[in-house]
């Protein structure tokens, strides 16, 4: 017996398609797909959250300080005359940062094996690069998702039927986060 489908892929296509799903399932909460996936990504999906769950609390809080360039209210950088040369002006700023400890960082390390970057845009500038943002899905697992499933022993999503597809009558499911 097998580990895995095939689900009528090459090996590439698949972990991509998986890759897809599991990333847009965590991102989204829920997503349609057909009940082969739907127990595919649910495996992937499962290991992820049980191993950001498990790693949440590993870290630790480090004090760091950063020159950061003093601006103006256009945000251009201030200059300052030092010598005879403009020179940019630095203010010293105290940044508290987490710092993994290994198990997390390998941890994150798996997860970003899984997940694809996500890159949200804004409602008002649909199709325009500008004013778009990177998503760290990793962060998300690790601050949001974690914590709402700390008590909870596995069974991190759901699958429920929805009926078969018109065209080829393939069981239509959504999975989704519990």
């Amino acid at each position: 017996m097998a580990e895995y489908r095939k689900l009528g892929r090459t090996s590439s296509q698949r972990k991509a398609l998986l890759r897809n799903q599991v990333t847009n399932l965590l991102y989204h909460g829920k997503i349609t797909t057909t009940e082969a996936k739907a127990k595919e990504i649910q495996k992937i999906a499962e290991k992820l959250i049980a191993l950001a769950v498990k790693e949440k609390d590993n870290f630790e809080s480090v004090d760091v300080e950063a020159k950061v360039p003093v601006k103006d209210k256009d945000g251009k950088r201030v200059k300052e005359v030092v010598d005879g040369k403009k020179v940019t002006k630095f203010d010293k700023v105290t940044k508290t940062i987490k710092k993994d400890k290994p198990s997390r960082l390998h941890a994150r390390r798996q997860m970003l094996k899984v997940l694809y970057p996500i890159t949200e845009v804004p409602k008002e500038n649909a199709g325009k690069k500008r004013n778009t943002k990177e998503v760290d899905m990793v962060a998300k697992m690790f601050d949001e998702i974690a914590p709402k499933y700390e008590n909870r022993n596995g069974g991190y999503t759901r699958i429920v039927k929805l009926g078969q597809r018109k065209g080829d009558a393939a069981m239509l499911v959504l999975i989704e986060l519990v």
